[in-house]
């Protein structure tokens, strides 16, 4: 027998699993963080990717916004801020004609501390710093629809400026392929409809999610949209699933993240050998409830055959979701009913939708059995999911589905993981 040993609720969890059985225990790779994230920084912003210099971009009376991730992501804007304020001061734009924009998505609205905490004080008193309001009409402006047919409503301060600069982190991510780059604007500051519609284009038919595909509908959709609203110009970082910084890119949108995206690929990227019957996912580090540790599905999904099993482990203290309190009505729902009701007007809230039927989709690929403390046996029915005690009995009854001498991989991390084929041999 081997011991595995997970983090979960910041203490170890330890099971076994019997060794005929283990094909794999995965985890984040090592890496080695920037030794000056300053010295990076200053480095970057004097040698753009993909463009020239910015103060030569840049006109003294420019009305300039810098859109910001917020306070749920790491990206280091306190340190990105001063640095790049003073390319444009240089240029001749006064602090007054800057504005810094926390793109929420459909995210609460941040305190005036969380922002002190997220661009520094200092950057705080010089310029202004304001949410993105998405649930106000007066805030956002209708630019149409972009070239997939998507409705596009965005933050009005977005659709006036004559500059706009995008600052955010590159990782892997389920709906658009991976974060960063054009994902500031599209879910960041336009309203909940756009966002709905986005989320909803991720949901195809018939396959995985586009964990880690570059080039899909999702991300072309999000480009176009960054295309619409004049935002060309991006400062993205590629952290470690600690928040470390690995590297540091600036530069036209689509040069910049292209290169921001093989460094992601290869800090997230983790090979596996064999097609496992029975995936063990552990939430770390998205622990807090199911619309965060949801993203244990997606490298399970990666990796498990169809008509496999996956375990999905996660404390999960606050629930399904304290704030999407609905869609517990339709989330065992197939992704094509779930879909259909959004549409028809059964299923009013999009961005609840669209990860439904991303769960649904996950269920429809192989079935999921959950062992979490903090989510009612009720609610794991409702989410179409098995409940379990502990992962022990969890893979005793995957074991017991998949037959005694099932394969079983296990993911220790696995909202920080891109699961990437390496001489897979899949077991029929």
């Amino acid at each position: 027998m081997t011991q595995v040993t997970i983090p979960f609720d910041n203490v170890p969890y330890r099971f076994e699993v019997d060794d005929s059985n283990l094909i794999e225990i995965l985890s984040p790779r090592r890496s080695q963080p920037l030794a000056d994230l300053d010295a990076a920084i200053e480095q970057a912003l004097g040698s753009p990717i993909g463009m020239g210099n910015l103060q030569d971009r840049i006109r003294a009376s420019d009305r300039v916004v810098i859109v910001s991730d917020d306070i749920t992501r790491l990206t280091p804007a306190d340190r990105i801020l001063p640095p790049l304020l003073k390319r444009l001061n240089d240029a001749g734009v006064p602090d007054t004609s800057i504005c810094c924009l926390m793109a929420l998505g459909t995210h609460r609205y941040m305190s005036g501390e969380e922002m002190i905490q997220k661009v520094g004080r200092a950057v705080h008193e010089r310029i202004r710093v304001v949410n993105h309001e998405w649930r106000n009409p007066d805030a956002l402006v209708d630019l149409g629809q972009s070239k997939q047919g998507t409705p596009l409503s965005v933050n009005r301060l977005v659709a006036e400026a004559d500059v706009v600069i995008g600052l955010g982190a590159i990782v892997p991510h389920h709906i658009p392929g991976f974060s960063g780059s054009s994902k500031i604007i599209q879910p960041g500051v336009c309203g909940a409809g756009t966002t709905a519609a986005t989320h909803l284009l991720s949901c195809r038919s018939g396959g995985d999610s586009f964990l880690g595909i570059v080039d899909n509908p999702v991300r072309r959709d999000m480009d176009d949209m960054a295309d619409m609203v004049g935002m060309n110009i991006i400062f993205n970082v590629v952290m470690d699933s600690h928040g470390a910084v690995m590297d540091v890119f600036f530069g036209e949108k689509r040069a910049a993240f292209r290169e921001g995206v093989k460094l992601a690929t290869d800090i997230y990227g983790v090979p596996f050998r064999e097609t496992p019957d029975i995936v063990v996912s552990n939430s770390c580090p998205c622990d807090l409830d199911f619309w965060q540790s949801h993203k244990s599905l997606y490298p399970a999904q990666r990796m498990v055959k169809h008509g496999g099993v996956i375990v999905i482990c996660t404390p999960a203290p606050e629930g399904v979701s304290p704030v999407h309190t609905d869609l517990l009505e339709y989330t065992s729902w197939p992704s094509q009913d779930i879909k259909a009701g959004y549409r028809d007007g059964r299923i009013r809230n999009g961005v609840a939708a669209a990860l439904a039927a991303a769960w649904a989709m996950v269920r429809e690929k192989a079935e999921v059995i959950m062992f979490s403390p903090g989510i009612p046996r009720a609610d794991k029915k409702r989410l179409g999911f098995s409940h379990a005690e502990s992962i022990e009995e969890a893979v005793a009854e995957a074991r017991r589905r998949q037959g005694p001498e099932a394969r079983i991989s296990v993911l220790t991390h696995a909202p920080d993981m891109l699961p990437v084929p390496a001489g897979i041999s899949s077991r029929k």
